[in-house]
């Protein structure tokens, strides 16, 4: 297994080959799915999208259309 000095050389390599490219660096966050109440705010969120979408007449329709586009090719 690689040692954690390995990857952050190797990780500056790689940084440094996409700045020299013009390429802007690329930083991500994710949550911490083991953190208390993440579950719960995750549901929170699903739900709050569900009960949004539901009410959207233009993307039911676009969902619809899509569908019916998958089931004509089979």
């Amino acid at each position: 297994m690689a040692s954690n000095k390995d990857v952050k050389k190797r990780m500056k390599r790689h940084r440094v080959a996409w700045r020299e490219c013009g390429r802007p660096p690329i930083q991500l966050s994710v949550p911490d799915t083991s953190a208390p109440g993440f579950a719960r705010e995750a549901a929170r969120q699903s739900a709050l999208v569900a009960a949004t979408d539901a009410t959207d007449d233009a993307l039911m329709a676009f969902v619809d259309e899509a569908l019916s586009d998958l089931e004509d090719e089979h």
